[in-house]
């Protein structure tokens, strides 16, 4: 038996066929889910080409997540298609350029206001959003949350307020755990290392990530291994970790660990 047979998944975060939600979703489809992918904005029609290099996806949906109607929209079509859920990938985060590469002490606060809203609340929101439908779920231990992290315990170059926006989705994660656990959902994060995808390019100086982070993993770190952090995903996503919540699970290599 396939490892997610019979599980029906929201996927979030898919743009092009080098990010890690791709390969996540590329992965379930392989291991007998049903997926439902989402896109916003200008990026909606490239979320869409690039579905159909994933062949047997269920339908691609309009989820801007600052945007109520579509939040709502969104879990109509879900319950239309599916009837339940059984996991949901949070790969979501945006910050404007002012947020990122340029230090503490320029974004304005709207700025900062635009980076939260997008990279760290919309994991509540869609968490409540589709409550009714994880409350659903079929899977053995019930429905799975998996958000998709970057190491918050450290201050890196360049990253800033996204750090800071990091920092709180590990702080978001726990308190969403302990609220949605008597609904038999559970709700990890995977922080995974430096992949090289649209999203990274867009921070300042990603090679800095990229030239030290294998250096400080004991593992040593490959910038192009996105099937390792969707491995592990599909863990999380699965049965075998059933009893985990609240948890944030590095793939990174072992670097976070190190002084």
């Amino acid at each position: 038996m396939t490892l997610l047979a019979n599980h029906r998944l929201l996927v979030t975060g898919v743009l092009t066929d080098d990010s890690l939600a791709f390969a996540i979703a590329q992965r379930a489809l392989a291991e007998g889910a049903e997926v439902i992918l989402t896109g916003a904005g200008r990026g909606l029609s490239l979320t869409r080409r690039t579905a159909r290099k994933l062949g047997d996806v269920g339908e691609v949906l309009e989820l801007d997540v600052t945007e109520p109607a579509q939040v709502a929209a969104a879990v109509a079509a879900v319950e239309q298609r599916f009837g339940r859920l059984d996991g949901l990938v949070h790969a979501i985060g945006y910050a404007p350029p002012s947020c990122l590469g340029q230090g503490m002490l320029v974004a304005p606060f709207e700025d900062v206001a635009t980076a939260l809203h997008v990279s760290t609340y919309s994991l509540a929101t869609l968490v409540g959003a589709f409550l009714p439908l994880l409350r659903r779920a079929e899977a053995p231990g019930g429905a799975s949350v998996v958000g998709l992290d970057f190491d918050a315990t450290r201050a890196y170059p360049l990253y800033d307020w996204m750090g800071v926006m990091k920092a709180g989705l590990e702080s978001l994660s726990r308190y969403l755990a302990r609220e949605v656990g008597a609904d038999h959902v559970r709700v990890n994060l995977v922080a995974a290392g430096p992949v090289r995808t649209v999203a990274a390019k867009s921070i300042p100086g990603f090679a800095v990530f990229e030239d030290s982070w294998g250096e400080r993993a004991p593992l040593g770190w490959d910038v192009h291994d996105a099937p390792a952090v969707a491995d592990a995903t599909l863990a999380l996503l699965s049965p075998l970790l059933r009893a985990t919540t609240a948890e944030i699970l590095h793939v990174d290599g072992g670097a976070h660990a190190m002084g």
